[in-house]
């Protein structure tokens, strides 16, 4: 049962500034009280929507994303702030090296909204990371644990079956692949799980490899009802009770959505 969001582009770009500027914005805010100036980059931007609430308060943005459509897409719901030359979206791969060439320690707020989990490599790019902040820059990630109800993103299945059943995401791969392919589930969506399977993170994974590439976590917060959930599913948000949230591995089970701003433990 493929959500509404994931048909209709507008309605994804609505949902993604809404989310953001209620959330994700004050969240970075708790490190970046003034916004107006802030040079901020988005890693898998797609349409633009979490970066919109940033250029409105002033701050100065560079999407990426690799699908040059999405590039596009973000184009036309954005295209004041790229006239203005507020912002700039590229379809690009961040470790060319052009790239890091034009914006070596440019940025003061790197953002990885729902974008860790998809990423092959999880411990090369949150090390490549540093390469692009500034002395005072910080990473915002946030991302679903891999261990909670619908850490395999399920929910984009057509059989509406399939994309309620918690936890099936879980099963070994030949039988998670047969289940998919038994209730009909068409090649692209099996590709897209099998890949997600592939490179979903769990909450003590991802403070393992921020701890290897000597990355300190500035704030944290864990969602027993992930905000974006609100479109979703018609439920408000709400923080994991904190008992929960400290109980390693068994919190990725129960948490629907993380929180992290994260900076260089040395200084670049």
């Amino acid at each position: 049962m493929a959500l509404e969001h994931h048909l209709d582009a507008t309605l994804r770009h609505k949902q993604q500034v809404d989310n953001s500027r209620d959330y994700v914005l004050p969240f970075i805010q708790q490190e970046f009280p003034q916004l107006e100036g802030l040079r901020v980059m988005e890693v898998g931007c797609g349409e633009g929507g979490v970066l919109t609430p940033l250029l409105e308060k002033g701050c100065n943005c560079v999407g990426v994303d690799l699908a040059p459509d999405r590039i596009e897409l973000a184009k036309t719901f954005l295209q004041k702030y790229l006239d203005g030359g507020q912002l700039k979206l590229i379809a690009k791969n961040i470790y060319d090296l052009d790239f890091l060439g034009e914006f070596r320690h440019s940025f003061d707020v790197i953002i990885l909204k729902d974008a860790i989990e998809h990423i092959p490599d999880q411990e090369k790019i949150i090390g490549h990371l540093k390469q692009l902040l500034t002395p005072r820059g910080q990473v915002y990630f946030g991302f679903p644990p891999w261990y909670m109800p619908h850490g395999g993103h399920q929910q984009i299945c057509a059989n509406k079956f399939l994309s309620m059943v918690p936890y099936i995401h879980l099963l070994p791969r030949p039988l998670y692949k047969g289940l998919l392919r038994a209730f009909g589930e068409g090649d692209d969506v099996v590709v897209d799980l099998m890949d997600v399977k592939s490179t979903g993170i769990s909450i003590e994974r991802f403070e393992r490899i921020l701890k290897r590439q000597q990355y300190k976590i500035t704030q944290r917060r864990f969602y027993l009802i992930n905000p974006i959930y609100k479109y979703k599913f018609g439920v408000s948000a709400r923080v994991q009770w904190k008992p929960i949230a400290a109980i390693p591995f068994f919190r990725n089970f129960v948490t629907t959505c993380v929180y992290y701003m994260v900076k260089p433990a040395v200084s670049h």
